[in-house]
């Protein structure tokens, strides 16, 4: 499979919005922008029109029927996009995300994304007179929430629900330390994608022992690896004004510690 397929759909795409007069511009964002992609990448798209289309499926579906040999395509609602569209296609098998947003839309964005067509030079200077904002890691909310999360896995542990702590655990995983993770590396906190090539062999190793079998042994362990990997990352990146939550971190571990021995 060519690492081009990307490229050469979305030349396809150019050709087909050049004649609407509805598309003001298409943009290719993700891996696009920082030419990270290789043959194993999505196509990340940004589609920008005069009217909206995003918030009716059926107008989202019709646009990514004339893109190419279209299998199925549903609206990103579990990701908190529901203005995506997630795509597969067929001859070459691609997935292709659409984001469907009008020009007022396109000032608020994570990222700046490589401009692939546009009318009146219009996305070009947003992108020159606006700032793209990627989301911070709220410390705070995740102070507030991880220690009830330690509770909540330990107990699903004692009960033997050895699956919901799997779970947990990755949930932890991907939305505490892989981002704190990242955050130590001066990179963007992007959870657990690309983890294996962006993050330092030590945070890496560190990932892997919050990793839990399927046994009451292996789920403590990974859960006192995952405290232990949070304290250590809280004491570097935490500033002072975060209100750690003492009462809770104590009575937690003691819960888990209590369960531990039993």
């Amino acid at each position: 499979m060519s690492m081009m397929i990307q490229k050469d759909f979305a030349d396809k795409v150019v050709k087909i919005i050049k004649d609407d007069p509805n598309v003001i511009g298409l943009a290719a964002a993700g891996s696009w922008i920082t030419n990270e992609m290789d043959e194993y990448s999505d196509v990340d798209l940004v589609l920008v029109t005069k009217t909206k289309i995003s918030g009716d499926k059926e107008k989202m579906i019709e646009y990514a029927n004339r893109f190419g040999d279209f299998i199925s395509g549903f609206t990103g609602e579990h990701v908190g996009e529901p203005r995506l569209l997630i795509c597969l296609y067929d001859n070459p098998l691609l997935h292709v995300d659409i984001k469907f947003i009008t020009l007022s839309e396109f000032h608020s964005r994570i990222e700046d994304p490589v401009v692939l067509f546009e009318r009146k030079n219009q996305l070009t200077d947003i992108i020159n007179s606006t700032k793209a904002e990627w989301p911070a890691v709220d410390y705070q909310w995740l102070e507030d929430r991880f220690w009830t999360w330690v509770h909540y896995i330990s107990s699903k542990a004692a009960r033997g629900e050895y699956f919901e702590c799997i779970d947990g655990l990755g949930f932890i995983r991907a939305r505490v330390l892989a981002p704190l993770m990242q955050i130590k590396n001066k990179t963007q906190p992007r959870g657990l994608r690309k983890a294996e090539m962006k993050l330092a062999m030590p945070d890496l190793e560190n990932l892997k022992i919050t990793l839990a079998q399927y046994n009451r042994a292996s789920v403590v362990k990974a859960l006192d690896n995952t405290v232990s990997i949070y304290r250590s990352l809280r004491r570097k990146l935490f500033p002072e004004n975060i209100m750690l939550q003492v009462k809770a971190e104590k009575k937690s571990m003691d819960y888990f510690k209590k369960m531990k021995s039993n």
